[in-house]
């Protein structure tokens, strides 16, 4: 079962993110609200994400990222099954 994220303090966390201006501004919100390897995972995951659209295999997204090929297979499954958001982020980088 899929936890549900949705609930006030996600979307007050959110609305905060996107009233960041600036990438100033969203280094210094991500400095203070989460740890060095918790942005950088999700930064991996998100290029993860990307590689995988372009038709890279596991092994080169291993090897370019770091990753472990459960994440990459996880990540294939987020855009296989999920609700379109990495796909949307990445159209629009």
């Amino acid at each position: 079962m899929v936890e549900e994220i949705e609930n006030e303090l996600t979307e007050q966390f959110f609305a905060a993110v996107l009233s960041l201006e600036n990438m100033d501004e969203c280094y210094q919100f991500f400095r203070d609200n989460a740890t060095v390897s918790e942005v950088r995972s999700l930064a991996r995951r998100l290029e993860v994400a990307r590689l995988l659209n372009e038709g890279s295999t596991y092994d080169e997204i291993v090897e370019e990222t770091g990753v472990s090929s459960a994440t990459v297979g996880r990540v294939k499954k987020v855009l296989e099954y999920g609700e379109g958001g990495l796909e949307k982020a990445i159209d629009r980088l």
